[in-house]
């Protein structure tokens, strides 16, 4: 396990390297800061992120819907820089209803992501924190046949597929706005449906030391029935300091798999 201890150089450095800065030496490179977010900053192009923050049982709030002090100060800090690090940031109405979040990176320095929002039924109501905080800009996502309203943001409406909007197509709306670079930050199902269409880079969970003992999950995906259906991604493990994180690389580990099932079909005769 590798700790990330950060400073104002590397973050500086990382904030460089967001904006297209090249690292200057190979003992960068080994520095575990520049090893976590390094992907982030460096990435070009199309480039998701998916991030969960989690209690050691795995629930990422109460059954009442609290969930404000899960993350101890280091997670609140690390997500904080993934989205200093990003270009959009993701979140479902039911995190809104249920966090009224800003979305912003106070606990870090650095410029905030413009702020996304799936609201495919037009759910909100205009009057949420975001849209009058003076934050980043806000982008709504919405169904074609939701009911129309006015809001202080940017909305985009789009077709519809069996279970709401489609992933691909958030994404490829976003694109044509400039923001190709985002974090996919709740709640569970948003995160699952990116997770099921294979377009999370990766994902990151963190684990604050504590239990809770019932409430939501951090990721709501189908039910399996073998453990062989699970996902095994490639996994790289940091201690954030308060909490522990779990970097994995599943577009790696869809790769993988994709190999080792063709592997499998070239050497069946039938």
């Amino acid at each position: 396990m590798r700790k990330i201890e950060m400073n104002d150089q590397v973050w500086t450095r990382l904030l460089g390297m967001r904006s297209g800065m090249t690292l200057s030496n190979k003992s960068e490179e080994a520095d575990p800061a520049i090893a976590l977010y390094g992907p982030i900053a460096a990435a070009s192009g199309r480039f998701v992120l998916a991030q969960v923050g989690q209690s050691l049982d795995g629930r990422v709030a109460t059954p009442t819907g609290d969930a404000r002090d899960i993350s101890g100060p280091d997670g609140i800090a690390h997500l904080h820089r993934c989205r200093a690090l990003v270009e959009a940031v993701i979140v479902g109405v039911g995190t809104v209803h249920c966090d009224d979040p800003q979305l912003s990176v106070r606990a870090v320095k650095g410029p905030n992501p413009v702020r996304v929002v799936v609201d495919c039924r037009a759910e909100l109501t205009g009057e949420e924190r975001l849209f009058h905080d003076g934050g980043a800009p806000v982008i709504l996502l919405q169904s074609i046949n939701a009911p129309q309203r006015s809001y202080k943001a940017d909305v985009i409406r789009l077709r519809t597929g069996d279970s709401g909007l489609e992933p691909q197509d958030i994404l490829e709306a976003l694109e044509k706005r400039g923001l190709q670079k985002v974090l996919v930050e709740g709640g569970a199902r948003t995160i699952a449906r990116f997770m099921q269409t294979g377009l999370i880079d990766h994902l990151h969970v963190s684990i604050a030391p504590l239990i809770i003992g019932s409430g939501p999950s951090g990721i709501s995906l189908p039910p399996i029935d073998a453990l062989s259906e699970a996902h095994r991604p490639a996994a790289r493990v940091f201690s954030l300091g308060s909490d522990i994180l779990f970097d994995c690389q599943l577009k790696l580990a869809a790769r993988s798999s994709a190999g080792e099932r063709e592997q499998i079909l070239m050497a069946d005769p039938a």
